[in-house]
Formats: structure tokens, sequence, C-alpha cells
């Protein structure tokens, strides 16, 4: 075993050492920055551990008491122990841990709801929305008549006047609220109330939410949606996968939306890392990590807005805050290049409105779930907004070589906070 190689390369290293190298340097990378990429996190040794199992060996296409293969019955119980976990912390009739990632989750719900050509609405990607809630180089832009709505220009919120002024007037059938880059509470009894008048499904998208909302963060969709889907990984802290949960009217179709539908077999060391994860977010200190990725990020938006930053809405009320660069008279891509080279990990972003193109945009999407799991708090976020003033500076001014600087004091910072499953040996 070479030197430097840690704990989650030390078998591997033996039998490929090009890969263990590999894997060991992304996890110095991941340790020696500060994560602010909205979507990422650091799972568990829990986790990591579960995901890393023999489960992968076995092939389950099906559900429970209901395979195409022999010898589930264990596969069985890990599928039920994470489906029963699911209901429990989200407080949902129905839950369904099989998809794949977020993508395919949103996928399954058109299959389940709507038929080709339908008028189904969601959020404009440029305001914040996702792909898949109907953009035009989605499969779900090009087999939906997709309506879009947005925020108001003054205030970076929804603009409930148009919601509702486009739902009465093509009359969807789905409506996707949530988003990738929403910095605000989702309003989701506003959207249920709108998707009740025109008779349409309301889907919740919490991907980016979700550890919020089982952590008492974040007001729950749930009696609102009649659906929700969300990733396990960002603020809930599990493995890359999904789920889609939903009231007991939408439980057969959405589960033959998955399977036969959309996928084959599950990943079975997938679910079972998110039962455990599940398990975790049901503690009293998941509810106390999910406050503190707020309260964090409220106080990385003051360090900011001090430092003569404008942010999209003007702060933050979950872990996401969207940055303007224009006043900097800096693109969000360089400065996001710059950042990364001193140790500070985001990215580049549209903004609401924004006259730069889609990949030389004008913002910065940043967000507090990692550095939170690490256990840096609104004492830490200063220090976080003070660097990356200094380096968008730093890039705007041309002076390039004060880069590497801000890089060793963030690599000298984070050495006191310790990642889940890396180690410098």
């Amino acid at each position: 075993m070479s030197a430097g190689t840690s704990d989650l390369t030390r078998r591997l290293a033996e039998a490929d050492p090009e890969v263990a190298r590999l894997i060991d340097a992304e996890g110095r990378r991941q340790h020696d920055k500060i994560r602010l990429i909205a979507s990422e996190n650091y799972v568990s040794q829990a986790v990591l551990d579960a995901t890393g199992t023999l489960l992968t060996n076995k092939y389950s296409e099906g559900y429970a008491g209901r395979r195409y293969y022999e010898g589930q019955q264990l596969i069985d119980e890990i599928e039920e122990l994470a489906v029963a976990r699911a209901k429990s912390v989200f407080g949902v009739a129905h839950a369904n841990v099989q998809p794949y990632s977020g993508s395919p989750a949103n996928l399954a719900v058109y299959l389940a709801c709507v038929k080709p050509g339908d008028t189904v609405m969601g959020m404009s990607l440029p305001m914040g929305g996702h792909l898949t809630h109907g953009w035009s180089v989605s499969a779900t832009g090009k087999w939906f008549n997709a309506v879009h709505y947005g925020v108001t220009k003054d205030t970076g919120r929804v603009d409930f006047d148009e919601v509702a002024e486009l739902a009465r007037k093509h009359r969807p059938k789905l409506i996707f609220c949530g988003g990738t880059a929403i910095p605000r509470t989702v309003e989701f009894d506003k959207f249920a109330a709108i998707a009740a008048e025109v008779d349409a499904v309301l889907v919740a998208d919490i991907a980016h939410i979700a550890g919020l909302v089982a952590g008492g963060a974040h007001p729950t969709p749930v009696g609102h949606a009649s659906i929700v889907t969300t990733t396990t990984h960002k603020t809930l802290r599990g493995p890359r996968g999904a789920m889609i949960m939903s009231t007991e009217e939408w439980a057969k179709p959405l589960d033959k939306a998955v399977f036969p539908g959309l996928q084959g077999g599950p990943h079975n060391h997938t679910t079972a890392a998110i039962a455990t994860a599940l398990k975790e977010a049901s503690t009293p200190d998941f509810a106390t990590y999910a406050s503190q990725i707020v309260a964090n990020a409220k106080a990385l938006a003051t360090g900011l807005v001090e430092r003569g930053f404008d942010l999209v809405s003007g702060g933050t009320d979950n872990h996401l805050i969207l940055a303007d660069l224009t006043s900097k008279d800096v693109g969000g891509k360089p400065a996001a290049k710059a950042l990364d080279r001193a140790g500070i990990e985001l990215n580049f972003n549209t903004v609401p409105y924004d006259p730069r193109k889609p990949f030389d945009p004008s913002g910065l999407r940043i967000g507090t779930a990692a550095v939170t799991t690490r256990g840096m708090t609104e004492s830490d976020m200063d220090s976080v907004a003070q660097w990356i003033d200094e380096a968008v500076t730093a890039v705007r001014d041309g002076k390039e070589d004060r880069l590497d600087d801000i890089a060793g004091a963030v690599r000298d910072f984070c050495a006191a906070y310790p990642i889940p499953g890396w180690s410098e040996q």
C-alpha cells in the first residue's frame, strides 16, 4: 500500500492502485476544500458502508413479495424497511425507493399521470426550475406541452398571480413546484389552491430541501401535493438515489411507472443506504443539523451582502444562496473557476432575467449542507464570505496569484473539520 492511501481505498489499492489513487485523491480534495455546491453533501460512514456492500451482487426486478428472480427474502426485508422509514419520516401513505435518481423519478410521474402532448406546468429553468419540469432541451419539454412560470423581477420570488393566470388559461394536468435554485420557502399551500382550481395534480419536487423537510426546518408538502419526488442525497444526506412518495390514490400507477415502465431491477446497495440515511433522518441530531443548515445559510448570506454581493430575493430561507455578480463586474463562470482554485467549490448559475448565456451566466449558486455536516457553524460563515469576496475580487482584478494564498488558508481551516470515510494517513 502506498503512503497516503486512506481507509477508503486500503483493499482496493492492492487490486487496482490506479483507481485507488484517484479515489484517495478525491477524498483529499473533499477534505481540503470548502464544498458549497448546493446539491452535494457528505454521507455518514454508515451510509458509505451500506452503499459498498455485497447487495450489489443481487438482481431484484419487481417489488417485495412480487419479484421475477428467486432468493429475494432478505432483499425484500431491506426494501420494506426503507419504504417504512420513508413513510414514517415524511408522513406519507406510500413510498417507492427504487428510482435510480431524481430525473427518472420525475419521468415516472409523467408516465403515471399524463400522456404525450398533454399540458404540464413548472418553473422555468432560468428562474430556478429543473430540466425535468418541462424545459425544452429535456424529453419532458419535447413530449409534453410545457408552460412555465417564473419569479418577479423586484422580489425574486414566485409570481403567484402569473402561476394562477397561466393555470387558468392552459389548464395543465400536472403542476410541478420546487426546483434547483430557489432560495426561499416553497409555498406549497398556494400551489395546491391553484392546482385544485384547475383540477391539476400537484407534484412537489423537494430534491434540494428533503433533508430540511425531514428535519422540520422547511414546511412539508404532504397534505398539499398528491405526489412528492426527491433525490436521497443533497440535504437528506443519503446515497445517490431517489424516492417517489404519494397519497394512496397514486400508489399503483407510480409503482407501475417505475417498474416495469422505466427501469429494471433496483440498486439494492443503494436501497440499503437509503434505509440507513432515513434512520439517521429520524433522529433529534438530524433535526439539529437541518436547522443549522439554514442558520449557516443565513449567516453566509449576511456576510456576502455586507461585502456588496447582490443576492436573488435578498437572502435565503433554506440551504441555498443565489448570488448575482453583475455589480461585481465579473461573470459567474470565471468566478466559480477562480473560487475552485482558491479552495471553495460551488457552481456558476443563471439568475432570473439573466442577460448572459446559460454557459456563461451572471450568478453563483451556493449551498451550506456539506459545510454543516462537517461541523461548521454561523461563526465560521463570515470567514467563508470573506474568502469568497477575496477570490472574486482577485479574478476581477487579474490578481490570480492571490487565489493560491486563499487556498492555503482554506486548507488550514478545513483541517479542523474531518470528513466521514477519509483520513490522512
